[in-house]
């Protein structure tokens, strides 16, 4: 069964919304879609912009002991999305972790974030308008093809988000891990990790490790794993 998705004509931020439900109980597969955010966020406190016609929804999951680590949660909602997008006829490419790119430039960002026992996960995805003057190129599905409807594409992608949920706990991060690499760039793509100390790494993408972490491969030859980046394709 699809998970229904509730709409809301503005709020600051869905993230915000779906947390401060989170803290006081909501249950697992809520999802919240606003037409309009004044306060969207994307990841590293970066603002996101956020105009009528594109989508910006967030949805709810609780952690069971059983499930593979939370982090990998971003690896679920990138093929989900990407599920979401190929049924409209856009077919992008995934890069490390979340992020999805046509012909180069950023369709959208997914946002983690984690309450007690609960990640919340949002959705900003340029399908009638992208955004201009960023530090990367931007696109939208409208550039594409026809922008879907928002409404109905959060519906798309809470019932693609649902059912790789359901592999992720059912099968393991395994599935999912091979389905990412399957829609990412190229093995040998290369790529720069900025990293968290402000340095940065060029190397060739080697595929991603057991646990979903990136696999840099450098000038000399060697491995470098990484858990925590931004990446940008050289």
């Amino acid at each position: 069964m699809t998970p229904p998705v509730r709409s809301v004509a503005e709020t600051g931020s869905t993230n915000a919304d779906v947390a401060d439900l989170a803290r006081r109980g909501a249950e697992e597969g809520l999802w919240l879609r606003a037409e309009r955010q004044s306060a969207g966020k994307g990841r590293q406190g970066r603002a996101w912009v956020s105009p009528a016609g594109n989508l910006y929804a967030s949805t709810l999951i609780r952690l069971r002991p059983s499930d593979p680590a939370a982090a990998t949660l971003a690896l679920v909602a990138a093929v989900a999305l990407e599920e979401a997008v190929r049924a409209f006829g856009v077919h992008a490419t995934l890069k490390w972790p979340n992020d999805l790119l046509v012909d180069g430039a950023k369709l959208s960002g997914i946002l983690l974030e984690r309450v007690d026992d609960a990640v919340i996960i949002g959705f900003g995805v340029n399908l009638s308008e992208a955004p201009q003057h960023l530090d990367r190129a931007a696109t939208s599905m409208a550039l594409h093809g026809a922008a879907p409807d928002p409404q109905l594409f959060a519906e798309t992608l809470a019932e693609c988000f649902a059912r790789w949920l359901a592999r992720w706990r059912g099968e393991g991060l395994a599935v999912v891990r091979d389905r990412w690499i399957a829609h990412a760039h190229p093995l040998g793509t290369p790529l720069t990790a900025r990293l968290a100390d402000g340095t940065s790494l060029d190397g060739l993408f080697d595929g991603l490790d057991a646990g979903g972490a990136l696999m840099l491969r450098l000038a000399d030859g060697s491995l470098r794993v990484i858990h925590a980046a931004d990446v940008f394709l050289l």
